[in-house]
């Protein structure tokens, strides 16, 4: 044991490859004692003992340099604002209101957050979240000095914001945008977690494109350097000190760390900020369509060869989307040359086109490519596109005595049923008017009042129809049929076992 403590001594910061060697040497000694070849222990971890595993070139011995470099240009950002509750509500997470405060239905809540200089003369990155809803926001620097900031310009859809605070040559650091770190590269992040600021943690690149909850404009990249509350909108760095993301998201079973982090990249975040910067509004193309993913019960309901594209569940009326030819079911491969993997690429992929523009798109439609061109429009504000997308609510349902057909009682739209279920006016289809217990249609959860309005990817206004494409499946020996259900004005697919 002598060879190994000395050789741990001698090569400080290799620890993990002698233990590697202690490990071997144990496993394998204990096999000497059962008599393989006369070989003893000591000998063999002897051996181990000598031949530490070494770090892989561009491994770093330690991050500090880089994080004394770096986290001087890293700030706290402390908010403050007013919002409505019920009256003696508290508001979890945040401060109770001061004396004579938070009377009536307004709270006084504080939060905190992380942000970087991208300027010498004070312009501030952080997330959106961070300072949505403040009255007053304070900057506070690694020396505790306290600046108020404006905000120069907020993008909700991806999270984030830009600040200004008043003064120069403040420490700044830059954005990576020529190229994207690798998957396993060393990260840092630098933030103000649980508000102990100047907080460092380090890790690796865990993984790209995981989803976002932005609308499917971020392309998160998972961070497994320890992020928690507080974190968000601090940079994580690369170690030549660049910024390549910004922190945004954990997912978390406890509130706290799990190892699993979502930043913004850089190149990403480097144009939004560019663009608040110069004042400008940031502005996306629009096809109007609502999209889904396509799924393993989607692709086989619809004997597809793989599940890459985006499946078109509903189109807006009068919009681009219709103009150009796109009809609900169809699946879109490309965007203007480029491959639709997930459906969030060909979000993305719209929003980099300018309104105006002709967007050329290749959809998969009844077992053919069929190729369309859009011209993209302007993309409405949030809260404009929330009116759109989320519709009106139903009513208490009544049975139908009609025969049902895969465990559904279904009867074309009428007035009476479109008021009584509260179905919107451009709706058509059939109408779930009652379902059997125990069919595959209640425990994928169809309701009385939901309205299918394409089975097999084909449109059906009348019992015939439908009758006609379900036996025509079960005669093909398919094993299930993909229906597009309309609820409270969204579609949504759903899969039906026909077995």
């Amino acid at each position: 044991m002598g060879n190994v403590l000395t050789t741990v001594k001698k090569n400080k910061g290799l620890v993990a490859g002698v233990a590697g060697g202690l490990m071997l040497g144990a496993a394998v000694a204990g096999a000497a004692v059962s008599g393989l070849g006369g070989y003893d222990g000591s000998t063999l971890l002897k051996t181990a003992a000598v031949t530490p595993v070494k770090p892989p070139a561009g491994a770093p011995m330690s991050f500090a340099d880089i994080i004394d470099r770096v986290s001087p240009a890293v700030v706290s950002i402390e908010t403050k604002g007013k919002v409505k509750v019920p009256g003696g509500l508290i508001i979890p997470g945040f401060e109770p209101p001061s004396q004579g405060e938070g009377e009536g239905n307004e709270q006084e809540v504080r939060g905190a957050g992380s942000g970087f200089f991208i300027t010498a003369d004070g312009y501030v990155v952080t997330n959106n979240h961070v300072i949505e809803g403040a009255d007053e926001i304070t900057v506070v620097l690694t020396n505790e000095s306290k600046l108020k900031a404006t905000v120069i310009g907020r993008d909700p859809a991806t999270d984030l914001a830009v600040l200004k605070v008043e003064g120069k040559n403040f420490p700044y650091v830059q954005f990576e945008t020529d190229q994207r770190p690798r998957v396993g590269d060393w990260v840092i992040a630098v933030g103000n977690p649980f508000g102990l600021s100047g907080t460092a943690t380090a890790g690796i690149v865990s993984a790209f494109g995981r989803p976002d909850g932005a609308q499917g404009y971020v392309d998160y990249m998972q961070i497994d350097a320890a992020i928690n509350r507080g974190n968000s909108g601090g940079p994580t760095f690369d170690l030549n000190g660049r910024v390549i993301g910004v922190n945004s998201a954990i997912i978390t079973p406890s509130g706290g760390n799990a190892g699993v982090g979502f930043a913004i990249p850089a190149d990403t975040a480097s144009a939004i900020a560019r663009k608040l910067m110069s004042g400008g509004k940031v502005e996306r193309g629009y096809i109007g369509v609502s999209i889904l993913p396509v799924t393993d019960d989607v692709a086989e309901s619809l004997s597809l060869p793989d599940k890459d594209g985006a499946y078109i569940a509903d189109v807006n009326r009068g919009g681009p989307a219709e103009k150009g030819g796109v009809q609900v079911g169809d699946i879109v491969k490309k965007v203007n040359g480029k491959v639709v993997k997930l459906n969030t690429d060909l979000t993305r992929n719209v929003a980099d086109v300018r309104p105006g523009e002709k967007v050329e798109v290749e959809v998969f439609r009844n077992g053919k490519l069929v190729k369309l061109t859009i011209v993209a429009a302007l993309r409405p504000g949030e809260d404009e596109l929330n009116k759109v997308l989320n519709g009106g609510g139903g009513s208490t349902a009544t049975p139908d005595a009609g025969a049902p057909v895969l465990g559904l009682s279904v009867k074309p739209i009428d007035p009476a049923l479109r008021k009584n279920y509260g179905i919107e006016a451009e709706v058509t289809g059939l109408v779930v008017t009652a379902i059997e217990p125990t069919s595959d249609a209640a425990k994928k959860g169809l309701k009385a009042g939901d309205v299918i309005v394409r089975a097999n990817n084909l449109p059906v206004a009348n019992r015939a129809e439908f009758d006609k494409i379900v036996a025509d499946m079960k005669a093909a020996n398919r094993p299930s049929i993909l229906l597009l259900v309309n609820r409270s004005g969204r579609n949504v697919p759903l899969p039906l076992s026909l077995k």
